[in-house]
């Protein structure tokens, strides 16, 4: 019998570690570990020439810092320093960094040191010796294997020198370019070992890693088909058998489909294994209002001994752009509304941790937005995740802007950053687009070509705009245009505005027009620019531009017409404060009207705006052009057909008179790791606590534990901090030691505040900390009929004779006999063979067996392997479609089985029935079960591995009962 086996995502313990205890019985441990080093760094700024890479060289007076990491912490107002577009100045730097590792003596093993990104060349040496340069770029992914530069068992040394210099051949360099290009180790680093029979890296070359598709999605009949390619290099000394074991595991941590392929990998060499298998029960799809996520577990066994796992999500969702009805998700017509994304953050650049990237997306959920696009480089794989976890989809593009260079050397590192970027993201479902044209250039066909290369199942979209030249789809899939005002297309085919206006005059032209599929807004946030003329180019303060959120994520009061506008829950919100200088309201709400009270005295009540720049929306704002201030209280109350469906009310602001602290922790953790970082927001308030706008108050953050505010004393303005739309943000670092955060916030003249927060503890062991369960249970299908039957591949059939009881031996649970007999010596049996019925599992339920006893019929398992199993079956009384060109015509002419009575309710019932000792089914009927669900019941039952399983199938009356099939799985 191959008994529940509890798999986790396959895990190599280090020397130094020891977590076994916390593990399920029986887990496999494989060779595979990856271990996050991002504490403990030893960072230097500058001395380019210098030969800190030396094994024995003291960095003790470094200073020591944590991963995600900064060259320099930057102020709002970009340090006062005046760069230009080609960021001639700004963080064009070299950083060393250096750190111990330990890696374990095993035998035959490969280590491998992999970076989700650094800014921008990265040169790496172990133990003094050069290991290589990665000099693609600074965003995309890189390894270096470091196998023959270590000492097994032994503390050995990393230096890292980056270089973010300015580099004519390095995209985004050398620009000029709107957004400014960070610095630093900023993404994650991790220590990985492998077997020497291992899974390759994604982004190593064409066909490396894990590369998974799905060849077809049927969202009428739920079904999928879904191909695996797993690459398996072989780097022992001689040949070796390999076999790839893919499971593809549900949410409940059940195995839905398992495939297993072997093949001879000669040393040195790799094979891919292509594995291909349908999904058609409870087929869960993949969609923004239910992003459901399977895993794909790929084992790796060589000798009989699993050596390599990895596992992926798999979202199962279909696709398409319809030159008529737009973009189509599941075979729906979606409108979509997003944002573009900065993954720039204040204070700390692109050195953002993995909780600010899930809680920027977490975000875009709040507010409805159903798309992203990675404003201009990819990004981090943590926001990969967010979007596959939380429904968003995401359009992802290569790094570079307006400009693109003539230089050979510069195209080749473009591309290769174009394939590194589709092979590390390709297994994410929420990824539908990738950018072949970068901003606003145009469609490129190298790059449309390169991604149709690596990934031909996803879109490529186009950019174009006035100012370069207006641009049609070109060799790409999709004319996606930046739309911020007037525009050239000749209709026939879609528009995508892939940047444009925020709020609803934004929006407002993409949903009143069919043809045109969407709008990403610009910008999610304020971000850092040098772009010379915009509004906030020369402030002294904040220099940051544009963005529906500030750089710290507060949302700008116009952003809330978003929630109306995109969810059916009840909403209004008021967006201007109730004061003096207040002339008019703007109210966002999905109710028809709206009505204004004073004090409690209805001053208005009105349908919203009907203005034209507002046509095509679902919810325009409700705008009140005159209103008369009296100080107190401003109710907003909006209606719906006659009802009231939802209220708000502001109240005229009193004098400042205290700090209301405000701390994100919703929907994450705040972990010990060095790295952590959590946003703080102080509202100055009045006794009613009405947050104050246009104070002028410096608030002063602190912190009691081990946790630290980002810039405090760094002298970027951070710490005491201004007030925007009355709040001042402050971001918060965790420290390492798990416990109780106090937090506080002053200002004179003001009440102070604090909060408190609890660290949660740091696992660096990536596998162990997402490990998950799987339940690999052994099933059978079994199709009863007679021995005319057309049987199913995959079910096993059970073919009986009239008036005798029947016996099967079967080879599942390592050998079990079941016996199908009447109730009584008195009863009567009968086998129906195949009929013609419509429906998913028609071959089953269109024959089966009846039996006519008052005591029913009885079904029972011999030699069952103790434990707890899932017994399905099947209960339908067939009648079939068959006509002139049927075979069994001629047999349905003196047929009378499927014309007996039958009940119309069964009840099952079994002593060895876990919660209770009986279930009733109504029994079904009919020839065309296309769209109708056939009478399916579900029991749990334990076997004690002594006695029979004995079920009883029983109606109320004297008339048959039905079984046409069952399904007897292991299970919990």
């Amino acid at each position: 019998m191959k008994s529940t086996i509890f798999f986790l995502l396959c895990l190599c313990l280090f020397v130094q570690q020891s977590i076994s205890q916390s593990l399920p019985q029986g887990y496999p441990q494989t060779a595979r570990a990856k271990l996050g080093i991002n504490q403990g760094w030893k960072f230097h700024l500058g001395d380019p020439q210098a030969a800190y890479f030396e094994k024995d060289f003291d960095d003790s007076s470094w200073e020591t810092v944590n991963v995600p990491h900064t060259l320099a912490l930057t102020s709002l107002a970009l340090d006062g320093l005046q760069d230009d577009k080609t960021q001639l100045i700004f963080h064009r730097e070299v950083a060393w960094y250096r750190r111990d590792i330990e890696v374990s003596n095993k035998p035959n093993r490969k280590v491998f040191l992999e970076f989700e990104g650094a800014h921008q060349i990265t040169d790496v040496w172990v133990n003094g010796k050069h290991v290589g340069q990665h000099a693609v770029g600074g965003y995309t992914p890189f390894h270096f294997d470091i196998t023959d530069f270590v000492e097994k068992g032994k503390s050995n040394q990393v230096t890292l020198l980056l270089d973010n210099r300015r580099n004519e051949v390095t995209p985004p360099d050398p620009g000029p370019f709107d957004y400014v290009k960070f610095s630093g180790l900023y993404r994650d680093v991790y220590l990985v070992e492998t077997d020497l029979m291992h899974i390759t890296f994604n982004w190593e070359k064409l066909s490396a890693g894990i590369n998974i598709t799905t060849p077809t999605i049927d969202p009428v009949n739920k079904n999928a088909t879904v191909n695996i390619k797993t690459v398996v290099r072989n780097e022992y000394g001689q040949t070796k058998e390999c076999q790839v074991v893919t499971r593809i595991v549900n949410k409940e941590g059940i195995v839905v489909m398992k495939l297993k392929n072997k093949a001879l990998i000669g040393a040195g060499g790799e094979v891919e294994f292509n594995q291909i298998g349908s999904l058609e029960d409870d087929v869960q799809l993949w969609g923004i209002d239910n992003p459901y996520l399977y895993r794909v577990n790929s084992m790796v066994v060589m000798d009989g001994k699993e050596v390599d796992c990895l596992e992926n999500k798999l979202g199962l969702r279909k696709f398409e752009l319809d030159p008529e009805r737009g973009f189509m998700l599941n075979n729906e017509p979606i409108e979509l509304i997003g944002m573009n994304r900065h993954q720039h953050y204040s204070y700390i650049g692109d050195a953002l941790p993995n909780s600010l990237h899930y809680k920027d997306m977490l975000q875009f959920k709040e507010y409805g937005f159903n798309i992203m696009r990675t404003a201009h480089y990819p990004q981090d794989n943590a926001i990969m995740d967010a979007c596959d976890e939380l429904g968003i989809l995401v359009y992802e593009e290569a790094p570079s802007w307006i400009s693109m260079s003539t230089n050979p050397k510069w195209w080749s590192n473009f591309e290769k950053a174009a394939r590194a970027m589709v092979r590390n993201h390709r297994n994410h479902p929420s990824v539908v687009m990738w950018g072949a044209g970068i901003n606003h250039r145009g469609y490129v066909p190298r790059v449309h070509n390169t991604i149709k290369q690596e990934d031909p199942t996803r879109l490529t979209a186009s950019q174009g705009s006035r100012w370069t030249g207006w641009q049609a789809s070109g060799l790409t899939d999709i004319n996606a245009n930046m739309l911020y005002g007037p525009f050239i297309w000749d209709r026939s085919e879609p528009m995508f505005a892939m940047e444009g206006r925020v709020g609803p005059t934004g929006v407002a032209p993409h949903k009143r027009d069919e043809k045109m599929v969407g709008i990403i807004s610009w910008t999610a946030h304020a971000y850092y620019t040098f772009h010379p003329t915009h509004s906030k180019a020369n402030s002294k303060i904040d220099r940051t531009r544009s963005g529906a959120m500030t750089a710290f994520r507060f949302v700008r009061p116009e952003t809330e017409w978003y929630k109306a506008e995109m969810f059916e829950e009840p909403f209004i919100h008021v967006k201007e404060e109730w004061r003096e200088e207040t002339k008019s309201i703007t109210v966002y709400s999905n109710g028809d009207e709206v009505e204004l009270l004073v004090n409690g005295k209805s001053i208005a009540r009105q349908k919203p705006s009907a203005d034209t720049l507002y046509l095509g929306l679902d919810h325009p704002p409700f705008e009140f052009s005159t209103v008369e201030f009296e100080k107190g209280e401003l109710k907003a109350v909006a209606y719906k057909e006659g009802k009231v469906l939802a209220e708000t009310v502001v109240k005229s602001p009193l004098k400042p008179h205290a700090i209301r602290l405000e701390v994100d922790t919703v929907g994450r953790e705040f972990t010990a790791d060095g790295s952590d970082i959590l946003l703080v927001y102080a509202h100055v308030v009045d006794k009613n606590g009405t947050t104050i706008s246009g104070t002028d108050h410096l608030i002063s953050f602190g912190v009691d534990g081990d946790a630290s505010v980002v810039g405090d004393g760094a002298e970027i303005n951070a710490n005491p901090m201004f007030t925007e739309y009355g709040v001042a943000p402050a971001l918060v670092r965790a420290g390492t030691e798990t416990g109780e955060i106090t937090i506080s916030a002053k200002a004179k003249g003001l009440k102070s505040a604090t909060a408190t927060v609890t660290t949660q503890t740091f696992q660096a062991d990536v596998i162990a900390s997402e490990a998950t369960p799987i339940y690999d249970f052994e099933k059978i299908r079994v199709d009863f009929g007679a021995e005319d039957q057309l049987l199913q591949f995959d079910w096993l059939g059970w073919n009986g004779k009239d008036n005798a009881n029947s016996i099967a031996e079967m080879d599942a649970f390592g050998g079990i006999k079941a016996t199908l007999e009447t109730g009584s010596s008195n009863g009567v049996i009968r086998w129906l063979g195949e009929m013609n019925v419509i429906g998913k599992y028609g071959f089953a339920y269109a024959d089966g067996v009846i039996c006519m006893d008052d005591d029913g019929l009885k079904l029972s398992f011999e030699n069952l392997p103790e434990g707890s199993y899932k017994l399905t079956t099947w209960h339908h009384a067939p009648r079939s479609n068959s006509d002139e060109m049927d075979p069994n015509k001629e047999k349905l002419k003196t047929l009378t089985i499927h014309k007996l009575p039958y009940e119309k309710k069964i009840t099952i019932s079994s002593e060895q029935m876990l919660g209770g000792s009986e279930v009733d089914a109504t029994v079904t009927e009919g020839q065309n079960m296309q769209f109708s669900q056939p009478c399916i019941s579900e029991i749990i039952l334990h076997s004690d591995g002594e006695h029979p399983v004995l079920l009883h199938f029983k109606g109320k009356g004297k008339k048959g009962v039905w079984l046409n099939a069952f399904e007897l799985s292991e299970w919990f």
